[in-house]
């Protein structure tokens, strides 16, 4: 007959056999294996026998089934020896129990020093639990005296360390070493932090002062959420009868008798976590005394836990900048090293991103027969999502403006694949021209992006390509991309650009906008760099001392020759 075999809690060794189809586990009489313990569920888990085999499932429980370390959400099956954590109770799952030995505690790794937060079961009605700080402490008959030298030495020992913190797996430890040097009545001690970003609270250091004693803790979440709270320390000196616990019901199964609990509040009143000091011999009561003592040296590690919080934000800053100019200079060396050469034709190029990283993107790209693809395109987004799908989409375009007979087909082939790459939330607006410097033509296809300008000689400029623009690539996987054919006449140029120049704002939130660009593009400019330059002088002008907002891209390319 299959069995589980109490490892930790209750009394270990224990043969609890499994009988019939379906084995109820939890803190209910009626249940099949009883697990008297105040942290555990009424029916908390089940056991299934289906032909051969056991499975085990939780029956959503407060705080929660572990099979073998891992939460169980589902049904799981169980095998020889697989261990099943319910709350502070470890069981072990056994087909043939008699033959089994039970291993020794130190085999548990570190079992012994576990802890784990519980739910005490609340009653429907609202009452509430530590909502004020009630002290009720009275005199002992048997009340312990620290050396007043020995308190003060601990004093400056938490002093030293706290002030030297930086790394609290180190420190919080040494912290309660020094709270039992002046406690001498404690039995046991933890830190419960709560975690900045998820909020989760997580025991952070615990101790015992008997290691022949140090199982898995189990903390209360009603202390530790009332202390943190009403930020206000407390001090009970008789827990298991004390009036304001009366529903923590593991207060009184974790026996504890006396015990204080101190906030530990950031500079800006927000509650860090709680450090709980508390004993099990009520001969040995905390007085006024010591929670004023305990409260003072919670106001030191607050200070100390914020100091480490902001250290450990600021190295993973320091991380995040570091891989941010990583990538900044894998991002600039997927752009061009340098522009064609042509025969009569020069060619100028500016990119900014806004950030580290940027969405826009442009290339030059070598095609047979002497022509040249000069594609522009500015992804949806920006960050580390806008540059991954740019560096992706520099590959694409150049495979397909090679492979495909026309730019139209290329263009139609890019956005077959990029709808097809599972990039739901993002799309691409593109421009791209092929210059065939023989014929002196270029032939345009538009995807959604701004319509590159035509110079025809000085002081005429004229949008390409309009009629002809489509979708942007990712919105419509059937789209048909057209293509016109636009001849390049002697210092005739065509200037290709992102909405970073159009949409530059200044202080007074005006747009920089087209016409200013346009007659920009018009003025007096014997070659393209001059022509570029004068745009980004402007932009420049325009902007004032407004930060960039936005990712620039700038690519001009014409003809000089007089012929």
């Amino acid at each position: 007959m299959a069995a589980v075999q109490t490892f930790l809690g209750l009394r270990p060794g224990q043969i609890l056999p499994l009988r019939g189809e379906s084995t109820i586990l939890g803190r209910h009489p009626d249940c099949d294996v009883v697990l008297e313990s105040g942290a555990v569920s009424r029916q908390h888990a089940r056991v299934v026998h289906l032909g051969n085999n056991f499975y085990v499932e939780d029956l959503h429980s407060r705080n929660g089934t572990l099979l073998n370390g891992q939460p169980v959400v589902q049904r799981r099956p169980l095998n020889e020896n697989d261990t099943l954590g319910i709350c502070d109770v470890v069981l072990v799952f056994r087909l043939n129990p008699p033959r089994l030995e039970v291993p020794a505690v130190d085999d548990a790794g570190d079992a012994r020093t576990t802890a784990t937060l519980v739910d005490d079961e609340r009653p429907p009605s609202s009452s509430t639990v530590m909502s004020k700080m009630d002290v009720s402490s009275g005199p002992s008959s048997l009340q312990l005296q620290v050396n007043p030298e020995a308190k003060l030495k601990a004093l400056l020992e938490i002093g030293q360390n706290l002030g030297k913190a930086l790394a609290l797996n180190e420190v919080l430890p040494k912290l309660l070493d020094s709270l039992f040097a002046i406690f001498l009545q404690a039995d046991r001690g933890f830190i419960v932090l709560k975690e900045s970003q998820s909020g989760r609270l997580i025991p952070k250091a615990v101790k015992h002062r008997r290691r022949d004693e140090a199982e898995m803790i189990r903390i209360s979440r009603t202390i530790v959420h009332g202390v943190m709270s009403t930020r206000e320390a407390i001090l009970s000196a008789d827990a298991a009868s004390d009036s304001r616990f009366q529903m923590a019901e593991s207060i009184v199964d974790f026996q504890i008798r006396s015990m204080m609990c101190a906030p530990l509040i950031g500079s800006d009143g927000t509650p860090l976590g709680v450090i709980q000091i508390d004993t099990l011999d009520q001969r040995k009561r905390f007085n006024r005394e010591d929670l004023d003592l305990l409260a003072s040296v919670a106001c030191q590690a607050a200070v100390a836990v914020e100091n480490a919080q902001l250290h450990e934000a600021a190295l993973r800053q320091q991380s995040i900048t570091r891989e941010l100019a990583l990538a900044h200079q894998v991002q600039r060396g997927l752009l061009p090293s340098a522009p064609p050469q042509l025969d009569q034709y020069d060619f100028f190029e500016f990119y900014e991103a806004a950030h580290e990283l940027g969405g826009d993107y442009y290339d030059y790209v070598p095609l047979p027969d002497g022509r040249w693809g000069v594609v522009v395109a500015d992804v949806s987004g920006k960050g580390i999502s806008a540059s991954l799908l740019m560096a992706r989409l520099s590959a694409e375009t150049r495979f397909c403006l090679a492979t495909e007979p026309s730019p139209a087909a290329a263009i139609g082939r890019l956005n077959k694949r990029f709808c097809d790459s599972g990039w739901d939330d993002r799309f691409v607006t593109l421009v791209a021209c092929v210059l065939d410097p023989l014929r002196h033509e270029v032939t345009v296809v538009n995807a959604g992006h701004l319509p590159p300008l035509l110079r025809r000689g000085p002081k005429h400029v004229e949008p390409v390509a309009e009629a002809e623009s489509r979708l942007p690539l990712g919105v419509d996987r059937d789209v048909e991309y057209l293509q016109c054919v636009v001849p390049l006449g002697p210092q005739d140029s065509i200037t290709l650009y992102t909405d970073g120049i159009t949409e530059a704002m200044n202080a007074e939130d005006e747009l920089y906008g087209s016409q200013r660009l346009m007659t920009q593009i018009g003025g007096d400019a014997d070659r393209v760099g001059m022509l570029g330059r004068r745009v980004l002088d402007d932009v420049k002008l325009f902007v004032g001392s407004r930060n960039q907002t936005d990712d620039i891209c700038l690519t001009c390319f014409g003809r000089y020759g007089a012929t």
